[in-house]
């Protein structure tokens, strides 16, 4: 259950940063690109819970190689009504499993790579000796 007090949470610009791992520049882009709305008191900008769960939905997908419009798209649905939850679960889903293939395409392409490059190295070796006075 959530409390008041977490509800009501609130953080600046460098306390969100910290707390995400990010800069205060990487949170200042995502404001202008309309992705998180934080509130002013004065200068200072307050980050809410919602701008909160915001960057975290978003620092995952760009984590996953998801583009800013993907992102857009799922955080723009965390804002709808609870009946868009499986809409946004099953856009994430089906990008998700996108991305997977992608990795193991290129896992796939790595292990061929790293082979190729063991046996030039052990033919380079071989010839090395071979060349040795």
């Amino acid at each position: 259950m959530t409390s008041k007090a977490e509800v009501a949470r609130t953080w600046t610009v460098g306390e969100l940063a910290d707390e995400l791992g990010v800069t205060t520049r990487t949170l200042r882009f995502y404001e202008a690109e309309g992705l998180i709305t934080p509130q002013r008191a004065g200068a200072n900008r307050v980050y809410s819970q919602r701008d909160h769960a915001r960057m975290r939905l978003i620092l995952r997908g760009r984590r996953f190689g998801m583009t800013l419009g993907e992102c857009r798209e799922i955080v723009d649905m965390y804002d709808g009504a609870e009946s868009s939850e499986q809409r946004q679960l099953q856009t994430l889903l089906g990008r998700l499993d996108e991305i997977a293939a992608d990795l193991r395409a290129r896992q796939a392409d790595l292990r061929r790579t790293l082979v190729e490059v063991t046996d030039v190295a052990a033919q380079c070796r071989g010839r090395l000796t071979e060349l040795a006075p």
